[in-house]
């Protein structure tokens, strides 16, 4: 309980001492998607506060410069027809993926939690880019439906952020578990509402048309958006099928019905065959020449 108490103190301390306006910056993880760009709406357009966005660039991916260029679309739209934004819209912090180091403590606990849920690998980079930076609250945009909410649900607390409206992470009380060893550093601003309740919320704010501005596809096939990799089955999944092409939401469903279910138990047997593999290796020094 004493380290529980140590970090909830470590953030409330935090806390208090960003009086000024400039401090009182809501560090957002945005992308350019659905998700993270109707947080920015909320941001901007309702709450009114000051937002630096943070980006980080995996250069193994096909998508990584669609997404830098919707922000920058996004940004400037935003700028022109809401000019209280030039102000409130810091420029974006680009990272690139390689140039964070890995952290053996954020490596394990995803390797303790990758053996109940599988967890994408960027829940290694983007806990680790916090620590590096001394980020205790980056906004990190969970929400229903997505595995990481699922995996949270038990473990969250209610909080009042620095800004001044409430939000979600994950209890200090549960610092010794792997949960808060990789999610502490973040707030969950999303984390009751679903892409569909986000839809119809920025609908009835008018900002619909930006929202179809965004991107999600990690592997587009010529610009569009593909239907099988992950951010597309999500989005179809989670009731947005109308934003991939009808020819490949076609392909997607074939794809999700018979080529995705062997996954899993694909990747189950790769482990299991690589463990095996290990257990048979000789000691050093035992069986050798």
């Amino acid at each position: 309980m004493a380290v529980a108490e140590n970090v909830w103190e470590k953030y409330r301390s935090m806390n208090a001492s960003r009086t000024t306006a400039d401090s009182l910056c809501v560090n957002l993880l945005w992308t350019g998607g659905w998700d993270s760009t109707f947080r920015l709406l909320q941001l901007l357009l309702l709450q009114r506060v000051p937002v630096v966005p943070h980006y980080l660039e995996d250069p193994t991916r096909a998508s990584t410069q669609t997404e830098l260029r919707t922000m920058s679309r996004i940004g400037e739209h935003l700028r022109e027809a809401y000019p209280h934004t030039r102000e409130l819209l810091r420029p974006l912090r680009a990272v690139a993926v390689t140039d964070i180091a890995e952290d053996p403590e954020i490596a394990g606990a995803l390797r303790e939690i990758r053996k109940r849920i599988f967890i994408g690998s960027q829940y290694a980079w983007l806990p680790a880019f916090c620590k590096r930076n001394g980020t205790t609250d980056m906004e990190l945009c969970v929400h229903v439906d997505d595995k990481v909410q699922t995996l949270l649900r038990p473990l969250v607390t209610a909080f009042q952020h620095p800004a001044g409206y409430p939000s979600i992470r994950v209890d200090p009380r549960h610092a010794d578990s792997a949960e808060f060893r990789l999610f502490g550093c973040f707030g969950f601003p999303l984390f009751y509402i679903d892409k569909v309740g986000m839809g119809r919320q920025a609908q009835a704010e008018g900002w619909s048309a930006i929202m179809d501005m965004t991107w999600f596809c990690h592997t587009p096939v010529r610009g569009a958006p593909c239907g099988i990799c992950a951010p597309c089955v999500y989005t179809i999944e989670e009731g947005l099928a109308h934003r991939i092409p009808g020819p490949r939401r076609a392909w997607s469903f074939f794809y999700r019905h018979l080529a995705l279910p062997l996954k899993g138990p694909l990747r189950r047997m790769r482990a299991s065959l690589r463990a095996r593999r290990a257990s048979r290796r000789p000691a050093p020094g035992v069986g050798g020449p």
